[in-house]
């Protein structure tokens, strides 16, 4: 929705990795250097470690997109919680390998005559291993193992580590890891933006997409964003997202701080709902699934619009009884109709200006209410091309 509002030509804050916005921070840089180092020695393992969102799956893809393929034979595994023997056939598979069973001896064999066939025809190969963390000692240890696979004096295969901090903690201290640190030959930890890098990255982002200076932003915003964020690039996409999507339904040139304040509450009060909603589901006894409400194709699930409409009407209840007091107190009347005595309308005036600091404060939560729903409606159509329609 913002994009069309502000006249851009694609969505600058999407939070799937994408190369064509790379943004070559300090960190990503350096990194960058450690990789072509690394690549050049053709052997061993190179480990990128960083903080969720840091840039590693972003960094890779800029990384694919300078390689040569006619000369480098490139596998990506994500991996969950893999043992010895299924990393081996996970990596068998992206390598596009057809193994047999579940014989870890099959698939070791596959994998070294496909990495001997690439020598002979002059290309190399390297397995990059996302998500490394979630990996069992058995199956970094299968990684190392297919590290030795040689072709006379010449390595076959070398590997690409990307993991979070624990990864990186567990390589250095280890004991059990002592072989795989001997045949690192680069690493390098991906920094979090700082202040002035996140004013870049968003700019840089946004002229990607054909921004002119719309929206505009208001004095101290972007240091604000950086405080909220510190700096992890996809904090910084989820901020901006809500903070453009609510300048569009504002239809607003300039962000302000207020609206940015705003952008934060509600998606800490989202954090919140989900970490209770979790809660209640681990605190619920066992149910028996009972069959889904229809929904028709293009609408909210009908539980949420339920709870939605169920919630308006508690609140506009509440903002008529507040309206009728006003009414009455406002009129100097009481509830019989009967002019009110001195004392009643001392009385009266208090009930008064009580009644107006409600409805101010109900009218300020139906405006944070709706622009909460209207956030959520547009996000869900947004994720399904299908449902544009709608």
């Amino acid at each position: 929705m913002y994009e069309q509002f502000y006249g851009f030509s694609g969505r600058p804050f999407q939070l799937t990795p994408d190369p064509q916005f790379y943004f070559e921070s300090t960190s990503h840089k350096k990194a960058m250097s450690y990789l072509g180092y690394g690549l050049a020695q053709g052997e061993g393992f190179i480990v990128i470690t960083g903080e969720v969102g840091a840039g590693k799956s972003t960094l890779v893809a800029h990384l694919m997109e300078r390689i040569d393929p006619a000369a480098l034979t490139v596998a990506q595994v994500v991996t969950s919680a893999l043992d010895g023997a299924e990393v081996v056939h996970v990596v068998a598979q992206a390598f596009g390998l057809q193994v047999e069973g579940q014989d870890k001896a099959g698939a070791l064999g596959a994998i070294e005559r496909f990495l001997q066939d690439e020598a002979r025809a002059g290309r190399r190969c390297l397995l990059v291993v996302d998500e490394c963390q979630n990996l069992e000692l058995t199956a970094l240890e299968e990684l190392r193992m297919l590290s030795n696979f040689q072709l006379g004096a010449h390595p076959l295969l070398q590997s690409l580590l990307l993991g979070q901090p624990e990864f990186r903690r567990m390589v250095a201290h280890h004991p059990g890891l002592e072989q795989l640190r001997q045949r690192i030959i680069a690493s390098h930890h991906l920094e979090a933006l700082d202040a002035s890098e996140v004013e870049h990255y968003v700019r840089h982002r946004l002229r990607h997409v054909g921004w002119d200076n719309r929206p505009m932003f208001d004095a101290g915003l972007l240091e604000s964003l950086y405080r909220h964020t510190g700096g992890i690039p996809r904090r910084v996409n989820q901020v901006m997202n809500r903070l453009l999507l609510l300048g569009a339904i504002e239809e607003c040139d300039t962000l302000s701080l207020a609206m940015l304040d705003d952008v934060i509450a509600e998606m800490a009060a989202d954090q919140n709902r989900g970490a209770r909603g979790a809660s209640d589901l681990r605190s619920a006894p066992a149910a028996a699934p009972q069959p889904a409400a229809p929904v028709a194709q293009g609408s909210l699930p009908a539980t949420e619009v339920a709870a939605l409409l169920a919630e308006r009407d508690a609140r506009t209840a509440e903002l008529e009884a507040a309206i009728s007091e006003l009414q009455a107190a406002g009129m100097g009347q009481g509830a019989d109709g009967e002019a009110l005595s001195p004392e009643e309308a001392r009385i009266a005036e208090a009930r008064f200006a009580t009644a107006l600091e409600r409805i101010e404060a109900r009218l300020e939560e139906q405006e944070q209410s709706f622009r909460h729903v209207l956030t959520m409606l547009i996000e869900w159509l947004e994720e399904d091309p299908s449902r544009e329609a709608a």
